[in-house]
């Protein structure tokens, strides 16, 4: 059950924002926001209703786990379903690629003349590439915060959107919204991330460090 709330308010978000951000269409064409298999989904949307209302209704069902715990439980899974979207998805809708190129790896979209730059391929990838980070995060540092890695898995997602949005995609509207939020979102994770990082080093000293405090105390 809780999928499915997570799913229909993802999609209700990421429509929304969609709206909001070309409201100047949508109020001259009110009937089109509803014509979702047009396109137009914002992911920026979907996160931000779509995880509240997954964090409210996995705390019904399991009163005893803690949200940040649930939060780095969740985020690789998020990063590579979203990893997974992109790759599928795109391809096959209107206006899906990037800017215009000739490159080799140009590739034709329904609605766009010419080769385009394959942004959801090069997104896919981008995310694939977080969660075998965020994996191998979770396997090799033991002692690590709670927390930890959803605040790297924020920051690397939006600044690899950052990079996608500046380099690659065409500069329509709502653009220099999403590269802020991208922004925004990588200067939260990294400064979440080190203090979290700095806070676990205060109290719990490096097994280094506390090898040499105890050479110093024996001799």
């Amino acid at each position: 059950m809780t999928f499915l709330w997570v799913l229909v308010a993802s999609i209700v978000g990421a429509r929304a924002v969609h709206v909001i951000a070309n409201l100047g269409y949508y109020s001259r064409n009110p009937l089109d926001m509803f014509e979702i298999w047009h396109g137009g989904l914002s992911s920026f949307g979907g996160l931000l209703l779509g995880i509240p209302i997954g964090f409210v209704s996995a705390k019904r069902r399991c009163p005893g786990l803690k949200a940040s715990v649930a939060a780095d439980m969740v985020t690789p899974v998020l990063v590579s379903a979203w990893a997974l979207g992109r790759l599928l998805g795109p391809q096959f809708e209107v206006a899906g690629g990037g800017k215009p190129t000739s490159a080799w790896f140009g590739m034709y979209y329904a609605g766009q003349v010419g080769k385009r730059i394959p942004v959801p391929i090069f997104q896919a990838i981008e995310c694939f590439a977080i969660y075998l980070f965020l994996v191998l995060l979770e396997r090799t540092v033991n002692e690590r915060p709670v927390g930890l890695i959803t605040a790297i898995g924020v920051g690397l997602w939006g600044l690899s959107r950052f990079f996608d949005e500046y380099f690659w995609l065409t500069h329509d509207n709502g653009t220099v919204a999403v590269e802020i939020t991208s922004l925004v979102l990588f200067g939260v994770g990294l400064a979440v991330a080190a203090f979290l990082s700095a806070r676990v080093r205060r109290r719990h000293p490096t097994s280094g460090q506390s090898q040499a405090e105890l050479g110093s105390f024996r001799s």
